[in-house]
């Protein structure tokens, strides 16, 4: 039975892929152990730059029809104008289904600028109705009851009443009453509320500072487009109207900068081609266009979790206008948009388990391999070499 065992034992033995050999028959030598460390070093770095690769998820682009329907589209955007004032600015938005919104303010904010782009701080300017405070002449003060229950008298539009009983009880109220009709502004002097303001005459000249203008906001998802325009925005006849007749159209500078735009939320490798384009015009009235081409896009997470957003490529082109030479346009600053029918989804994946370790091991076993070769070869012509040597001093 002993025996039996001993020769399967030793036949077994014969399928050893591994033979060694004994320790009194090996030589070490410096150059292997040199050869030995700098292929331990490869090995590690190796490694590390494989299992960063394993734990790092990567990104799997596809491309299909988008078949989504009845979202909004965000538009965030960040744009300073370096020569126009804020008060003469105006955002409007339009889109194909005929959806307007004229002079936005709802999430947007804007901020006076001096002209080295720093920004204003003007004192904020509150009236108290209620309690008037008041000094007698001894030095101290009293609180009066100021009596506002009385109704506010209605202001008359001379005769641009849209509709009835509609009340112009500010200066600009009529001002946008006239506008939305479409007439001609009567003098100042004739307007008792802009006699009342003391707006008697309107400076034609652009106030020294600048704007930035920022936020963001939704529309409908189809093609359109948004503008910033000079010019107090309204709607007549169907028409979209900026009322730019108080200023001189040729010291219109619509140089700006566009610090941020993008359509949706930021995802992780989206680049905003847009960002930190800045154009600096010619004074006079023009129509700068970006035409914009939007992909809408989601990005599907390891964990599952999905955020939708766009990429976009743009154009822009530029024209002069000649105001009152029967030329239409409107100066100022236009985003064309057009949504792509097509949808790019990108979605993290993980290498498998099988894969990392395959590279793991072909890494080690080939860099152990190629380090045997190049210790063999420094082995053996090291040797050579001696023997010649040898030979030499025999002779």
């Amino acid at each position: 039975m002993g025996s039996t065992v001993k020769s399967v034992a030793d036949k077994l033995r014969q399928l050893d892929a591994y033979p060694k050999t004994q320790e009194d028959f090996q030589i070490k030598t410096l150059s292997g152990a040199a050869v030995a460390i700098v292929a331990g070093i490869i090995m590690a770095l190796l490694f590390l730059s494989e299992l960063y690769d394993y734990l790092t998820p990567k990104l799997a682009e596809d491309l299909f029809v988008d078949t989504t329907r009845g979202s909004k589209l965000r538009i965030n955007l960040d744009v300073i104008f370096p020569n126009i004032p804020c008060n003469m600015l105006s955002l409007d938005a339009m889109d194909l289904s005929g959806e307007q919104h004229v002079n936005i303010h709802h999430n947007i904010y804007k901020r006076k600028l001096d002209l080295d782009g720093r920004p204003i701080q003007d004192p904020e300017r509150q009236e108290r109705i209620g309690h008037a405070v008041k000094e007698d002449v001894n030095g101290t003060q009293e609180n009066n009851v100021v009596q506002t229950t009385a109704a506010p008298k209605c202001g008359s539009c001379y005769g641009a009443e849209s509709e009835k009983d509609q009340c112009c009880n500010t200066c600009e109220d009529v001002k946008d009453a006239y506008r939305t009709k479409g007439w001609a502004l009567p003098p100042l002097k004739n307007i008792n509320q802009c006699v009342k303001e003391g707006k008697l005459v309107e400076s034609s000249e652009l106030p020294d500072e600048g704007c930035q203008i920022y936020g963001y906001l939704e529309v409908n998802r189809v093609g359109g487009n948004f503008h910033l325009a000079p010019g107090k925005s309204f709607q007549h006849n169907h028409l979209h109207i900026h009322d730019v007749q108080q200023y001189r159209t040729a010291d219109f500078d619509l140089s700006h900068r566009i610090r941020h735009l993008s359509f949706g939320v930021n995802i992780p490798g989206k680049t905003n081609p847009i960002d930190g384009t800045e154009l600096k015009t010619e004074k006079g009235p023009k129509t700068i266009n970006y035409y914009i081409k939007i992909v809408p896009t989601t990005y599907e997470k390891v964990d599952g979790s999905t955020l939708s957003t766009n990429q976009f490529s743009v154009t822009q082109h530029q024209k002069n206008i000649q105001m009152g030479m029967g030329e239409t346009g409107l100066p100022g600053v236009f985003f064309t948009y057009e949504l792509s029918p097509m949808m790019v989804k990108y979605t993290e994946k993980h290498k498998s388990l099988g894969h990392f370790l395959t590279g793991v091991c072909s890494i080690i076993g080939g860099v152990f391999t190629v380090a045997g070769i190049i210790d063999s070869i420094i082995y053996h012509s090291h040797r050579a070499l001696q023997r010649k040597i040898e030979i030499g001093k025999a002779t």
